[in-house]
């Protein structure tokens, strides 16, 4: 069990590496090679050049500017220099939100911990629980003096611990109330002021029913002709493209090496590239590298053609979906929150994701297959999570003083110095945990693509969701059952049984110190590693040095990243539940968390200002998300508080407890209905507001041609596949609506067509 002692080494050894990544980042991000890595935001935005072009030749890679050194901390008031609104613009409304979340942390709590270190930690301190607990043989340490262990059974002090819990609920209630307010209006008016995209006026359009006479193409345009005369524009089948994708992915791919070896070639010419066409080139013929590769893209170029004419032609590569364009927002918002036919399975619609987030290998999945593949990931999940206990839980066992001496007896005299000792039991446990788990959003990012999600926020939001459930059940639960149960298993063995469950109670603080290792791990030691960017500095100089000839390739060669939202919010997530469960129970963490806030919210808004490039913009859509996972974390520490206070003896003050999660959950209901609309609808008022100064301003503006490539596949965006879609499809070609020619139905059945139509009057046919 970690002691004072121990929390002291582990945080002298997080800190201490805290320190190194930091002191590593402000010398390296300050050095002219280096200042693609740390600054390519400003490259791709056009705004910074490349300070190796200029001065001398050993100025255009180490800083020679003794006084740059002196100032190398001035990053930091330069990450909070920058107001909001200027941040949205320079960013985007997602990324401005996200930082939100960690401000939300140090609003709730750093009141809370001068709260609680002003009233409950005196209140604990000055008690005597521990003191007759030992003469129970139940094992405790000084840490535990702060918490609510130390507080003796039946005490009238709990009424103390009772009060704080409410004030606890109310601070953090009003807080993410007006958090909420505050994103919901921030994203209400990025949206009013946004420029015009294509995906504010386009619908996805999946499950549309087959017709034997006509195309889905056909379909698709004769039913919102129909359905929508007055605002349908045009629209853009979907394409089961997958294997075009892989031949053209396969080509670009080849295209690097072949480049790699002509830019090798170029710098030795003596000699001829060779490579081994066997497995990795380990074995094989030997053939000269620059003619296989050529050969092979030309292969590749045949392959690509012949598969575009099976797109063409074959009927079965076209979805049952279509990307639907209006000629207003007021037009898409109607059709996109809208049931569109009386059978609620069919001509489902939905608000089209931006352009540029489109997962497009997913929307060749038949939607009837989506529920399927859904129940298989929940069940997938659910052994990933329930099996993963196992491991986690042996593991831990091992990253301990009696699991070490158990595993391997020759250690002991070894690990039975004070200092090694302090290592094991302050810092191994969380390191071990930390390891154990960084594949995890990996794994579960695959999941959701096999579950069919067509867009990059909503992969990133399931995987988050699951992510956040993982923690919950492995991370906090599994490590405080095992945890105490492990510890305290003597001990429950020489009591009877009516004393367990009050044993229980006394025993599940102890486990804090753990999460204290923890936290100093991933959010001290692991936060500062992120502003390094070890890894794409690396990258970098490799592609760099080898692959790149031109500028161009040395823009390729920059990896700006994004926020992983479904590996970053889950762990701020675990956090806002250790602080809100720990709280009225041991105080002494909330520290520990502050300082994650504090230093996770200067180091992610230094990287939004100067590293990440977004790759979709949602509008800060994941902020319900957010909030809900704070109240669930609220709900579970009032429920574990009942619990605990239960077999503390406090009969007279519990039964006030089992208010707390019915009030917030109520409080859960109001913020759902009042707030959160605004982040699945989209007021006609306010697309209408913006259409009429859009009408106002541009009068002459074509919609049409502006949204006629917006959702073509990434593959297909050449002069050549504009020509086979405006073949298929029968899309206007030219610029202006009259020279637009509709597709008539040939449909036999007018069972979705409630009237004639323009399209259709001439073309019917009387049933025989």
């Amino acid at each position: 069990m970690a002691t004072l002692g121990d929390i002291g080494v582990a945080a002298t050894i997080n800190i201490i590496t805290a320190i190194i990544f930091l002191l590593a980042f402000a010398i390296l991000r300050i050095q002219p090679f280096n200042d693609r890595v740390y600054f390519p935001k400003w490259y791709l935005k056009g705004i910074r050049s490349s300070p190796l072009h200029s001065g001398a030749l050993v100025s255009k890679f180490v800083n020679l500017n003794l006084s740059s050194y002196l100032r190398f901390l001035n990053w930091m008031p330069a990450a909070l220099k920058m107001p909001e609104p200027e941040l949205i613009d320079h960013a985007g409304l997602d990324s401005a939100v996200y930082l939100r979340i960690y401000l939300t942390g140090l609003k709730i709590f750093v009141p809370i911990a001068l709260l609680a270190w002003s009233i409950l930690v005196p209140v604990n301190w000055t008690s005597d629980g521990l003191q007759l607990a030992k003469l129970r043989n139940v094992t405790s340490s000084d840490i535990d003096k702060l918490s609510i262990s130390n507080v003796e059974r039946g005490s009238e002090r709990f009424w103390t611990h009772l009060v704080m819990a409410y004030a606890f609920t109310f601070w953090t209630c009003f807080v993410l109330m007006k958090e909420y307010e505050k994103v919901a209006s921030m994203r209400l008016s990025f949206l009013q002021s946004e420029q015009r995209r294509p995906d504010q006026f386009t619908v996805l359009v999946r499950n549309v029913p087959s017709d034997p006479d006509e195309s889905i193409s056909e379909s698709v345009e004769h039913f919102f002709l129909v359905n929508h005369p007055d605002h349908y524009l045009t629209h853009q089948v979907v394409y089961n493209a997958n294997d075009l994708a892989d031949l053209v992915e396969k080509k670009r791919s080849t295209q690097n090496w072949l480049d790699y070896y002509q830019l090798k070639y170029t710098r030795n010419q003596d000699q001829r590239p060779m490579i081994k066409t066997g497995f990795l080139g380990l074995w094989g013929e030997k053939v000269d590298a620059i003619d296989h590769y050529i050969a092979e893209i030309e292969k590749l170029n045949d392959q690509i053609m012949e598969e575009r004419k099976k797109v063409k032609k074959d009927d079965k590569s076209v979805m049952p979906a279509a990307f639907v364009s209006f000629k207003t927002r007021w037009g898409a918002a109607v059709c996109a929150q809208t049931q569109q036919s009386r059978n609620p399975t069919e001509w489902l619609t939905e608000w089209a994701p931006e352009a540029r987030e489109v997962f497009w290998s997913n929307l060749a999945i038949p939607y009837v297959s989506l529920t399927v593949r859904r129940l298989i990931m929940h069940v997938a999940f659910f052994f990933l999570t329930f099996f993963f206990m196992i491991p986690i839980a042996f593991v831990q066992s091992l990253a301990s003083i009696e699991g070490i001496e158990k595993s391997a007896p020759f250690l002991k005299p070894v690990i039975e110095n004070d200092l090694v000792k302090s290592v094991i039991q302050g810092f191994l446990p969380g390191i071990v945990l930390k390891l154990f788990i960084i594949f995890l959003p990996s794994i579960l990012m695959v999941m959701s693509k096999f579950e069919g999600f067509v867009s990059l926020s909503s992969l990133e939001r399931r995987a988050a969701f699951r992510y956040y459930i993982f923690n919950l059940v492995n991370v906090f639960l599994g490590s405080i059952i095992t945890g105490s149960a492990f510890e305290q298993l003597d001990s429950f063995l020489k009591q009877s049984a009516n004393q367990i469950p009050r044993t229980v109670g006394v025993a599940i603080p102890i486990k804090a110190t753990f999460f204290i290792t923890y936290i100093m791990v991933d959010g001290w030691a692991g936060v500062a590693g992120e502003i390094l960017r070890l890894k794409p500095l690396v990258f970098f100089h490799v592609k760099n040095f080898f692959l790149v000839k031109t500028e161009k390739d040395r823009e390729e060669a920059m990896n700006p990243g994004q926020i992983n939202f479904h590996a970053t919010e889950p762990r701020i997530q675990l956090y806002f539940l250790l602080g809100l469960v720990y709280a009225p129970v041991t105080p002494v963490l909330l520290p520990f968390i502050i300082i994650f806030f504090a230093l996770a919210y200067l180091v992610f808004r230094h990287q939004i200002i100067n590293v990440y490039n977004q790759e979709y913009e949602s509008a800060g859509r994941f902020w319900p998300d957010v909030h809900g996972r704070i109240i669930s974390a609220l709900i579970i520490s009032q429920v574990l508080l009942l619990g605990l206070m239960s077999t503390k003896g406090a009969a007279q003050s519990t039964p006030f407890l089992i208010a707390l999660p019915v009030l917030t959950f109520f409080f859960h209901r109001f913020c759902k209905g009042r707030y959160e609309p605004a982040f699945l609808r989209h007021p006609l008022q306010e697309a209408m507001i913006k259409d009429t100064l859009e009408r106002a301003r541009e009068p002459n503006f074509n919609l049409k041609l502006y949204l006629k490539k917006a959702y073509i596949h990434p593959v297909f965006k050449d002069d050549e596949y504009d020509d086979v879609r405006s073949e298929i499809s029968g899309y206007c070609i030219g610029d202006s609506e009259d020279e637009c020619v509709t597709v008539p139905t040939k449909r036999q059945s007018r069972i979705t067509t409630p009237a004639a139509s323009h399209a259709s009057a001439g073309s019917l046919r009387s049933p025989s």
